[in-house]
């Protein structure tokens, strides 16, 4: 665009219509030395019209000659007249002085017009072919540049160096989706236990690697993601892991994951593969007894008076509708369920 403009400036049009002035002179001393050749076969299809007429009829072979002699030159005659049309045919138009003083004066405005919001891209490229004959482009790779060479009506030309743009390599990142998930995860835990977790659903790194507590560092640090960090006790007890509330309430880990599948206790995993986390209430702490109170019984015993399974059991207890502590201690340690009190005496009546 800035070389189509410049093109245009009111100095260069000058000397643009100069130079297609110059052109169009040498162009009439070529189509001059035609006319002579249009000529000069004219004059040899005369001569050999006035050698053929004076000769001799008798003189066949002469005569033949000369014929075949004065028919070449009109054909000689034809293709120079041909050759003449043709050259004045491609002879560009010259223009007017009005024409003339009229391009001048659109060379001053046609910024304005090029620039102005009305001029659609199909105007622009309307524009340049009006005024542009040839285009050379050479592409350099090594250097990211493109050299074009602009030869614009009347031959003048323009040359240009043109910035290719580079490259860039696709851009390595994490997915979203971790992303998020690291997000959730960080308040709760440490990297590494972090790490575990991304690795159990099997996710991997931007190039493809397991996660460790290096990697969920770095990771962390980059995206700003806060590192987890202690908390004040909550007054509705402390969430802590499984083992934390296991060493808290007297128990071997495997027991509160047992309780948890069984819905007997409630946790909570901020994703699948996560570690449980547990409320840690003092009503939690006081259904792990060392010795259980009155009315309880072992959950077998419980079975065979009520006549229920296990799975049955179990459900009531979820429910509400039946009693349950864990006796931490003693040759009878584990689940013990309320009976007595769903079975009444004879003494006692029966609503």
């Amino acid at each position: 665009m800035a070389a189509f403009l410049e093109a245009l400036e009111p100095v260069r049009l000058t000397a643009t219509l100069e130079a297609a002035e110059r052109l169009e002179n040498d162009r009439e001393a070529a189509l001059k030395q035609w006319r002579l050749d249009v000529e000069r076969a004219a004059f040899a299809v005369n001569r050999a019209e006035r050698r053929y007429c004076a000769v001799d009829p008798d003189n066949r072979l002469v005569a033949r000659r000369l014929e075949q002699e004065w028919e070449e030159a009109l054909r000689a005659l034809e293709a120079a007249k041909a050759e003449l049309a043709r050259r004045e045919e491609q002879r560009p138009r010259v223009l007017s002085a009005t024409e003339r003083e009229k391009l001048l004066a659109l060379g001053a405005d046609l910024a304005s017009v090029w620039h102005a919001p009305t001029t659609t891209p199909r105007d622009r490229k309307e524009l340049l072919r009006t005024l542009l004959d040839e285009v050379t482009l050479h592409v350099d790779r090594d250097e990211a540049a493109a050299h074009l060479v602009l030869r614009w009506k009347g031959d003048a030309t323009s040359r240009l160096t043109v910035a290719l743009p580079r490259s860039r390599p696709a851009t390595v990142r994490t997915d979203e989706d971790t992303l998020a998930l690291l997000r959730r995860l960080a308040p709760h835990y440490p990297d590494a236990v972090i790490a575990g977790v991304l690795n159990r659903q099997g996710r991997r790194t931007a190039y493809g690697h397991r996660f460790d507590a290096n990697r969920v560092g770095y990771l962390r640090k980059h995206w700003k993601i806060p590192a987890c960090k202690a908390k004040p006790p909550a007054a509705d007890g402390d969430i802590v892991t499984v083992r934390q509330a296991a060493a808290a309430l007297g128990v071997a880990p495997s027991t509160l994951h047992r309780h948890l599948n069984d819905g007997l206790i409630q946790g909570e995993q901020v994703t699948p593969g996560a570690p449980w986390r547990i409320r840690l209430t003092a009503e939690l702490k006081a259904r792990f007894l060392a010795t259980p109170g009155d009315g309880f019984e072992p959950i077998r015993d419980a079975m065979d008076n009520l006549g229920l399974s296990r799975q049955v059991v179990l459900q009531r207890v979820k429910r509400g509708e039946l009693e349950s502590v864990h006796v931490v201690r003693g040759q009878r340690k584990g689940l013990w369920i309320k009976t007595i009190d769903q079975n009444p005496s004879l003494f006692e009546q029966i609503p």
